[in-house]
């Protein structure tokens, strides 16, 4: 079982502040979680192949390819707005 001392640590860690009764309601909720993990080791999977989903899933896809677009203006004419023969875009604010 998880204790709220292992919870509190984890919290410091992941620099989240945590009151006490939260502490003790993670740990709590977390020890179920675990528990259930280790019920879910119990079973026999040697025969289960490994996977991402319960069904097969296909994409389709089309072969990517470079083409020249024939009516520069036409598309330069759709852009919320443009320099030139450039789009302008906002600014991208590397400040967090």
């Amino acid at each position: 079982m998880l204790d709220r001392d292992a919870v509190h640590k984890v919290a410091h860690l992941a620099r989240l502040k945590l009151t006490e009764a939260e502490e003790t309601q993670f740990a709590t909720q977390l020890s179920g979680i675990l528990d259930y993990v280790e019920q879910l080791n119990e079973l026999d999977v040697s025969d289960v192949e490994p996977t991402t989903r319960a069904i097969d899933v296909a994409n389709v896809v089309r072969e990517d390819k470079l083409q020249p677009w024939q009516e520069r203006e036409d598309l330069l004419d759709c852009a919320p707005d443009r320099d030139g023969e450039f789009f302008r875009v906002p600014k991208i604010s590397t400040n967090s």
